[in-house]
């Protein structure tokens, strides 16, 4: 009898399915079968691959409530967060829909008079992929669209807490006319993916959203067979609030960030650096703001704060919550949680927070804002600075010469300034240090799954 990944309801604890989780050899035979459809889908005319992914954007839209409620039952985020991110996916689709028809050469003046130069762009060949539970259909199409629209085969190991919406999205592409082989799930042990991805010579690249250690891992991996890779990596987001700031947009714009998922994205805000003058004005707000969100199952409707993924994230935020705490940590609201039914943590507002805090050193993955005063700019950007992290940050000021300060000065790939929602299908998105290497969205997201060559003739 096969062995089978049970998927659970974090908000009840209940299962909500079962699926079989597929051997390193199943893995094995979906690489061969993407490895000869590539031959065939690479020449396919570009203006058809775009017109596949219109027809899945299409189907994307008219199956939102469905993809929504699985997220949901599966992830434990808001049913308003899910329809949310059913949207954000389906913009990366329409955008690469586009872009699969820009992929251009160029031609090089010659340094010789009977000698020509051009440029041309080819697909990279089999992408394999490894993508978060966090935002299962997100963080899939921010992969498997610009790597179909560049003309590559596609094969994912969605995560084993929530695969089955991205198995529904990516069926969903099938039903809009991609073959089979263009377009594959595996559901295994990320061990088992692991291994075959990074052994197979038929992999040309692998794409992979997740912690640091993991990213680091696969890194070794793919050297042996000298894999293109792009790694988005883990996050310490830095909130910086300057002492001209507006502070009712910066207390929006911040729980935005920051209890997002419940604080479960790499991209949430962490550590909070409040200028003193206005510390104790931003603080209050901020904890009366955050207490009027509502807590409990996501598929209620007016649910904004849903459950920790599972035990251990839970305990994880609870210990950073209690470190705190025992650290001189003044609680303003929140600090509680209960795993009874679900695993529910409080959205917990901290002030007096300290650079020996652990909270203020590793990343949380949860609903919990730790507040720190700084008098000075520069002491805010070093602070910030001040981690081997380089995702995400953001800052909130009403002057152009500190914004740009700020903006030059911290050491991060993604910033918000006076908005705590910078993403978009748009924009390069993705890390500086161990946050990761390589773009994804925006026309540098096509890139790396593309081959350039050059052709030197002589005419």
């Amino acid at each position: 009898m096969s062995e089978e990944i049970i998927v659970l309801n974090p908000a009840t604890g209940q299962e909500i399915d079962r699926v079989k989780k597929e051997s390193k050899a199943d893995i094995d035979k979906k690489i061969e079968k993407a490895h000869e459809t590539f031959k065939k889908f690479k020449k396919k005319n570009p203006h058809d691959r775009s017109a596949l992914l219109t027809e899945w954007s299409k189907l994307i839209g008219e199956h939102k409530e469905e993809i929504a409620e699985l997220i949901t039952k599966e992830n434990g985020k808001p049913l308003q967060e899910s329809r949310g991110e059913v949207d954000y996916a389906r913009s990366y689709v329409d955008y690469y829909a586009e872009e699969a028809k820009r992929v251009y050469g160029r031609t090089i003046p010659p340094h010789e008079d009977d000698v020509r130069m051009v440029v041309t762009k080819q697909p990279i060949g089999v992408v394999a992929a490894i993508t978060p539970w966090n935002f299962p259909i997100a963080m899939m199409a921010r992969k498997a669209a610009p790597a179909v629209a560049a003309g590559c085969t596609f094969l994912v190991k969605p995560a084993s807490a929530t695969p089955l919406s991205a198995m529904k999205f990516l069926d969903l592409a099938l039903e809009a006319g991609f073959d089979e082989g263009v377009v594959q799930y595996v559901t295994a042990s990320g061990k088992d993916a692991g291994e075959a991805f990074t052994e197979s010579d038929k992999v040309m690249k692998i794409t992979f959203t997740g912690s640091t250690a993991v990213g680091k891992s696969l890194m070794e991996g793919a050297a042996s067979t000298v894999k293109n890779i792009t790694m988005e990596l883990g996050g310490h987001a830095p909130l910086v609030v300057h002492k001209d700031a507006d502070i009712d947009m910066a207390v929006e714009q911040a729980i935005a960030s920051k209890f997002r998922n419940s604080g479960q994205t790499c991209v949430c805000a962490n550590r909070f650096y409040v200028h003193e003058d206005i510390a104790d004005a931003f603080s209050k707000k901020f904890a009366d703001a955050s207490k009027k969100l509502k807590m409990g199952n996501g598929l209620d409707e007016d649910v904004a704060i849903g459950p920790m993924i599972n035990e251990d994230g839970y305990d994880k935020v609870m210990r950073h919550i209690n470190d705190a705490e025992e650290k001189g940590g003044k609680i303003l609201t929140g600090g509680k949680g209960s795993k009874d039914e679900g695993y529910f943590i409080e959205p917990t507002v901290i002030t007096g927070a300290t650079d020996e805090m652990v909270i203020m050193n590793e990343e949380t993955f949860g609903p919990v804002a730790p507040i720190q005063t700084f008098s000075t700019l520069d002491e805010a950007i070093e602070k910030a600075n001040d981690t081997e992290y380089g995702l995400a940050a953001y800052f909130f000021t009403e002057s152009y010469r500190d914004g740009i300060k700020l903006q030059e000065g911290l050491d991060f790939g993604v910033l918000g300034w006076n908005n705590g929602k910078p993403s978009a299908a748009q924009i390069p998105f993705g890390g500086l240090k161990e946050s990761g290497m390589g773009r994804e969205g925006g026309p540098e997201g096509i890139e790396p799954y593309l081959e350039t060559k050059i052709t030197s003739m002589r005419v």
